[in-house]
């Protein structure tokens, strides 16, 4: 009524109002009437703003990505921006009379998406991938650094990188190459796995082997030490029986000489005996034949006479006639014979 106006501001917003080119009332959260006809409101918003921005940048080796991100501020002096940009509230109080408070953020972004096209011209397309992180804190410490943002009074609160994206194409060309690379890994863990089955198996029919010629080798010590013990014991036996041998031999050689000793003897008995039968067939050769059968018969028993009797009686048995020879004499001769006597 009558231009008579009621404002009050946020604690967000720094306001300052202008009468006749000067400042008359300035700060945070203020309220109070003015005159509108002669009075300029100016809002600057303090409190945390961010804006998002995807754009296309070109790597290294001139390949496009897709970088989406996000980028923070405050404003740091609000009268300083003020003289810079219009900031100028609507004779109602709602809204900017001009557009600069979004070109603001416009500008701020544009920023950003210098220092980001500058650092993905710096790496290759997979490095560029997994840089999200680097690259946003490049892009947060060069934007604090820019004298744009000093200037306007604006101070930069953080910077992200959300994604960096290749083009569909070059997507599925390294998906291939990423799956054929695991592939290949799968592969090469196969083959490595495989190859280490293979060495150990090796080492265990080594061990094995080894095993088997330690036993062969104890199973050719055991058999030498026996043949040894054997050709030891053979030794032993053929030294015993060559001592035995040697014994027998020096018996037999003494059985020998006791035999040719003994028959050397008998030999002188025999022809001592020969000798003396000699002598004595010499004698009786010599004497008269009556004679010696007298001497024959001296002695003998009286069955033996008469058997020498009967002998003689045989000699001239061409002269006899007759010869009565009575039971009485026989029986008398049979129990006169002596035990032992051919009858």
């Amino acid at each position: 009524m009558f231009g008579i106006r009621y404002f009050k501001s946020s604690p967000t917003l720094y306001l300052l109002q202008y009468r006749r080119g000067q400042i008359v009332r300035e700060g945070v959260g203020a309220s109070f009437w003015y005159y509108a006809p002669t009075t300029t409101l100016v809002g600057v918003p303090i409190g945390s703003q961010e804006r998002h921005f995807i754009f296309e940048a070109v790597t290294q080796d001139f390949q496009r990505v897709t970088v989406q991100g996000q980028v923070s501020w405050r404003v740091a002096e609000p009268r300083r921006l003020a003289q810079l940009l219009d900031f100028s509230l609507r004779p109602n109080g709602r809204g900017w009379a001009s557009e600069d408070p979004e070109r603001l953020a416009e500008r701020v972004a544009t920023q950003a998406e210098v220092i980001v096209q500058q650092q993905m011209q710096t790496l290759p397309l997979t490095a560029a991938l997994g840089a999200a992180a680097s690259v946003a804190a490049v892009m947060h410490t060069q934007l604090a650094a820019q004298p744009e943002m000093s200037e306007l009074g604006l101070q930069v609160l953080g910077a992200s990188v959300v994604a960096i994206k290749p083009t569909p194409d070059i997507a599925r060309a390294l998906e291939a190459q990423a799956r054929e690379a695991h592939l290949k890994a799968a592969d090469d863990a196969v083959y490595l796995r495989r190859m280490a089955a293979v060495e150990k198996e090796r080492a265990i029919r080594e061990n094995e082997l080894e095993t088997d010629v330690a036993v062969e080798l104890k199973k050719r010590q055991i058999q030498d030490a026996q043949i040894e013990a054997e050709a030891a014991r053979l030794r032993s036996d053929n030294a015993l029986r060559a001592e035995q041998m040697s014994a027998d031999v020096a018996l037999e050689a003494e059985r020998t000489a006791l035999v040719q000793a003994e028959a050397a003897n008998r030999r002188t008995q025999a022809e001592a005996e020969a000798f003396r039968v000699a002598a004595v067939m010499q004698a009786f050769g010599q004497a008269d034949l009556r004679v010696v059968q007298a001497l024959a018969a001296a002695g003998m028993q009286p069955g033996q006479l008469i058997a020498q009797a009967f002998g003689d009686l045989a000699d001239k048995a061409e002269r006899i006639g007759q010869l009565n020879v009575s039971p009485d004499l026989l029986q008398t001769l049979m129990r006169q014979q002596p035990t032992g006597a051919p009858s």
